[in-house]
């Protein structure tokens, strides 16, 4: 008897201190904490308090299932042993100092929602593991030093409405897979080094409210199936070279709030353009080629 009860007490501490979650998620926990400097996180964590009391952990149904610690001094890197939070459905570490690459182990949140790790000093090439995270819907990356190109895996995220990767170092093209994204709202992918054309295939993204790649290296004329995107509010193409015409089917994006064109080598009477868009509040152009003979420069292809 007396046995009995010494067990049962034994797992009556066990629960608490774990907040009811398994073993291997609070583990996880610890890790993160161990492998940021948690002891100088702004506020931090009592290890030896139950799990449920920890800041900026959400538990449902004996799971982890947010980690919401923006603003709190992560530093280091992000440990392999987050993919064992399963359940994860939110993580969100905006604003500290989390340096390195993601962990390719982060292919294992298969629940994952929303990942946001913007305004950060992560490095290295965007892992192909991230593709493999079919249910999430928000990928925040932006402000941080992220290198490499963007995988064309990323078509298989197709529940994706929010692809922030603004302010990094990625190169290469815009994979044509991005037109499987048909969820999509936001696409921000600014100041990076992308290069090539603005591919026509984007006219698949028929959700799309938010298109902006200014402040990259990307050239050629602007598709006429930009036009399709009827859904369209925001259009940001600043800080290229494209070149050419507009198309005269961009009059048919009647939703556009926003539309900044300056920096690129768009040729014809720019100026009379704003009065094509009903709903414009921000318009801008390059001046310096605000009139001139309408030309086209470059063909679709």
């Amino acid at each position: 008897m007396k046995l009995f009860k010494i067990t049962l007490l034994f797992c009556l501490v066990t629960v608490l201190s774990f907040g009811n979650i398994p073993l291997k998620e609070k583990e996880a926990l610890v890790a993160l904490h161990n492998a940021t400097e948690g002891e100088s996180w702004f506020t931090t964590w009592d290890l030896n308090a139950p799990v449920s009391t920890w800041y900026g952990v959400v538990i449902n149904n004996d799971h982890v299932v947010e980690l919401n610690l923006e603003f709190n001094n992560l530093q280091g890197n992000l440990p392999i042993q987050i993919g064992d939070l399963v359940h994860i459905e939110k993580i969100n570490f905006f604003r500290n100092n989390i340096t390195g690459n993601l962990p390719n182990t982060i292919s294992n949140l298969k629940a994952v929602k929303e990942i946001n790790i913007a305004f950060n000093k992560l490095t290295g090439e965007l892992p192909e593991a991230i593709s493999q995270l079919e249910s999430l819907e928000v990928l925040e990356l932006f402000m941080n030093r992220i290198e490499g190109i963007i995988p064309v895996s990323i078509g298989n995220l197709t529940n994706l409405k929010t692809l922030s990767l603004y302010n990094n170092n990625i190169t290469g093209g815009i994979p044509d897979s991005i037109a499987s994204l048909t969820n999509l709202n936001e696409l921000m992918i600014s100041s990076n080094r992308l290069t090539g054309k603005l591919p026509r295939s984007i006219s698949k993204l028929k959700e799309l409210k938010v298109l902006s790649v200014f402040d990259n290296n990307l050239l050629g004329v602007v598709p006429s199936s930009i036009g399709e995107l009827a859904n369209l509010e925001e259009l940001v193409l600043s800080n290229n070279a494209f070149y050419g015409n507009l198309p005269n089917e961009l009059a048919n994006l009647s939703n556009l709030k926003v539309l900044l064109l300056g920096n690129n080598g768009f040729k014809g009477d720019l100026v009379s353009l704003q009065e094509k868009f009903p709903n414009i509040i921000d318009f801008d152009i390059d001046h310096t080629n605000s009139r001139g003979t309408i030309v086209t420069l470059d063909s679709e292809d």
